[in-house]
């Protein structure tokens, strides 16, 4: 996430589990693990940016077949993370890092983001900064596997996202959200209200504003090309199908080719 959203995911996160309650986790997991096997000869350790509560890496852990770190910039959420780990008993190495400040004392075979969490990357330059930082952590010949959000999604989401409601135990939150399709940044804003457990009155009241900018797939192709990653694979939605102009969705798949 950019560093405009550093305080995001902090009230949130009690609630986002119930949020994306919708969110089918294991077959996005189950794709992950396919873009993996496909594309690496041997894929052990593993890398989750953005994992926010943890769902994708503790469905992976399922198969027991991967080293698994999973990192937030969200103390809050990774905190959330944990307890779902430490209940499961899954053994997943938990970090808090920002996508432009990774800080780990080895590399991975792969690294993954999901749910559009790179379009909290508001401009070219943070991207380009996510992707020499991702170079670094990966070994060579490993793959940086992440999906973006296009301006069509937006477009067709956008009255879906809006006034939506829900409650979970002693919270409430109310959820708003606009596209503008001239600076293509998307917004969703939640008011989130402490109730008391008794009364069902509010006791307190938080905003968080999380803002995301949406990427068409020949302006992400463009910025890669800046790089020295080789392009493996662009997908569309949740299968192994080339994406195009058309798509709401876009997975990436690149190679990281180091100069021995």
């Amino acid at each position: 996430m950019g560093s405009s959203n550093a305080n995001i995911y902090t009230k949130l996160a009690e609630l986002y589990d119930t949020i994306m309650q919708d969110v089918d986790y294991e077959s996005w997991a189950d794709f992950i693990d396919e873009i993996m096997q496909t594309h690496h000869s041997n894929p052990v350790d593993v890398l989750e940016m953005g994992s926010g509560t943890g769902s994708i890496s503790l469905s992976l852990a399922e198969l027991e077949c991967y080293n698994l770190t999973a990192s937030d910039l969200s103390s809050e959420m990774i905190k959330v993370a944990q307890q779902k780990a430490r209940e499961l008993y899954y053994k997943i190495n938990f970090r808090v890092n920002s996508f432009q400040n990774l800080d780990f004392d080895s590399q991975f075979d792969c690294i993954f983001s999901v749910f559009d969490s790179v379009n909290y990357l508001h401009n070219n330059e943070e991207i380009l900064l996510f992707l020499e930082n991702t170079q670094k952590a990966l070994k060579n010949d490993g793959l940086l596997v992440f999906d973006f959000s296009t301006p069509k999604n937006s477009l067709e989401a956008v009255d879906h996202l809006n006034d939506v409601e829900g409650e979970k135990e002693n919270l409430r939150y109310y959820r708003t959200s606009k596209y503008d399709p001239h600076s293509r940044f998307h917004t969703n804003s939640f008011v989130i209200e402490e109730l008391d457990p008794k009364t069902k009155e509010v006791t307190n009241r938080f905003k968080e504003i999380h803002t995301q900018r949406a990427y068409s797939l020949s302006e992400m192709l463009s910025i890669v090309k800046q790089t020295s990653y080789h392009l493996v694979a662009k997908y569309d939605g949740f299968d192994l199908v080339d994406a195009d102009d058309n798509s709401t969705r876009v997975t990436l798949v690149l190679r990281c080719q180091k100069t021995l």
